[in-house]
This record gives C-alpha cells, structure tokens and sequence, in this order.
C-alpha cells in the first residue's frame, strides 16, 4: 500500500522532468546575447533620462545638496521670456533651414536618378557634407559670411551691392545659421529621396507619357504621391534634428559677442533652445533648471514632429 501511494509523486517528478522548458530558462543564451544592449540602453539611457526628470524637480548647483522645488521651475520656464525667444530663435532657423533643404533635396534626387554616368561618384559628393565634421563646417561658414573678407560679401559687392554684416544681425545670423544647416543636410535627403524615386515602377512614367502627361504632370501626380513615405520621413527627422541644433550657431557666433559661450551672438539671436539649455546648466551652474529646460525642449519636438506628420498625411489623403 505505502508502495502504491508512493508512485504518484515519482510519476508527477518524471512528468515535470520531461516537460518542455520555455520562456526565459529555454532561451536564455539567446537573452544574454543581446543583454549588452539593453544593459548599456538601461545605462546610458533610460537611467539619465529618469535622472533629469527628478532633477528638474530640485534645485542643484552640481556640487552641494539638492533642495526639492517640486513644479516650481515648470511654472518658471512658463514665464522664461528667454526661453520662449530662444524657442522663436529655433523655429525661424529651422523653418530657413528644411524647406529649402528639402527642395533642392528632391531636385537633387531627380537629377541623380537621371544621370547616366559617374552615378556613383556624384552620390558620393552630395553625401560628403553629411560626413564632415560640423565644427570645421561651421568655422568655415564663419569666414564665408564674415563682414570684412567673406566671400558671401564679396559676391555683394561684385554685383553693386552693400555688404551685410551677417553674424552682427538677427536676420544674418539666422540666415547663416540655417544656410550652413541647409548644406549640410540636403545630400542626406537627396540620397534618400533617391532611393525612394528608385522604387517607383518606370511603367508609370511611360504611361504617363503614352497619355500626353508633361515632366510637371508628372512630378505633381506620380511622382510626388508615392515619395509621400521618404518625405514624411525627411520632414520627421529634420524637425528633430533641426530643432535640437546646438554645434551650428554655438561655433558660428562664439566669437562675434563679448558674452558667454552660449550666448548666441549679438541679441542673442542664434540662441537656440539646446543653447540655451546649456546656457543654463554649464555657465548658470542651474543643473535643475537645464533639467526642466530639456524637458521643454522635448515637449517642443514632439509637438512639432506630430503637427508635421499629421500635415504630410492629410495632404496625402
């Protein structure tokens, strides 16, 4: 009997012992394969990120204790007027900036997608400028535009205009800023775009052109419709990198104001939101108040990201 009521347990055992492992215990080296990933995501990442909101909620020089200001430097950066001019500063430029880039970006795309020859070699030049590095980018736009000796200047004065003085004006430091965003980024769009005019079938073009349709035909009702994807993307990326702009205007202007660092040239008129972030947490020593400032500086973005996005798919509706 006591044999007999013994046997159950043994058979549940075996049982247990013969069922399949899953989830975590069966997969568990492909888990740690990946883990240097997310462990690093969790570092780098996810951790400063919880770090700057609580540090938005307290008042912090860097060195001493923190003291808890709850939402108080929320309700603050509501009545920042600096921080509104600077967000006005971020807009005008990124505004100078995409449409433009995005212009001579699709032209670009449409020009290299019908060469013939040396395809390779051009796509290689419009990339270049993505690939250098901003800092000596900006330094030599710093001499293109200079008052005196620039070459932006010399070309004024060849054709009888008056020269500007471009990092010494609102209006010319925001044009130069966004001229030198502008060079920057329209390779980078440009190949873009031409791997999405790449996947358009050629059918479409020669039916097109079987009906009477002429090259802008065309461009407005086959063309345009179907890289609606490429531009969505184009404009999502260059709203958040445009609106995060901090090497440009910080290297262009550090010389052209008795100020700080980042101060954003005369008028403080290429001082952006991230310029002004720094501003705050690195010459302020306000590393509570830089937090809150971030954390408008992504509400901004994601503000605006939405009301592109949302413009892109109506339009393509």
């Amino acid at each position: 009997m006591a044999t007999a009521l013994e046997k159950p347990p043994a058979t549940a055992e075996r049982s247990a012992a013969a069922r399949p492992r899953t989830g975590l215990r069966r997969h568990w080296h492909l888990y740690a394969a990946i883990s240097p990933f997310y462990l690093l995501f969790l570092a780098f990442g996810l951790v400063p990120v919880g770090f700057s909101l609580y540090l938005s909620l307290h008042r912090w020089d860097g060195l001493g204790p923190m003291e808890w200001a709850g939402l108080t430097q929320y309700r603050y950066l509501l009545t920042d007027i600096d921080f509104w001019s600077s967000i006005g500063n971020t807009i005008v430029i990124w505004a100078l900036a995409t449409f433009p880039m995005i212009f001579l970006a699709m032209v670009t795309a449409v020009l290299l997608n019908s060469a013939v020859r040396f395809k390779n070699v051009y796509r290689f030049a419009y990339f270049l400028p993505n690939v250098t590095s901003v800092v000596a980018v900006a330094i030599i736009f710093g001499s293109v535009f200079s008052t005196n000796f620039g070459l932006v200047n010399a070309l004024l004065q060849a054709v009888g205009l008056d020269q500007v003085a471009w990092l010494n004006t609102p209006w010319g430091i925001k044009v130069a800023i966004a001229t030198l965003m502008t060079w920057q980024w329209t390779g980078y769009n440009a190949i873009i775009f031409l791997a999405g005019l790449q996947t358009i079938p050629g059918e479409l073009y020669e039916a097109a052109r079987i009906d009477g349709a002429g090259p802008v035909q065309t461009f407005f009702r086959i063309t345009l419709p179907l890289m609606r994807p490429m531009l969505l993307f184009v404009l999502v990326v260059s709203t958040v990198t445009g609106l995060q702009s901090f090497s440009e205007p910080q290297v262009l202007l550090q010389n052209t104001a008795n100020e700080s660092t980042y101060s954003g040239g005369p008028g403080h008129a290429g001082r952006t939101m991230v310029l002004y972030f720094f501003q705050q947490t690195f010459d302020n020593n306000d590393f509570g108040y830089g937090a809150a400032v971030a954390w408008g500086i992504f509400l901004v973005v994601v503000i605006f990201s939405i009301i592109n996005w949302r413009l892109v798919q109506r339009r393509g509706e």
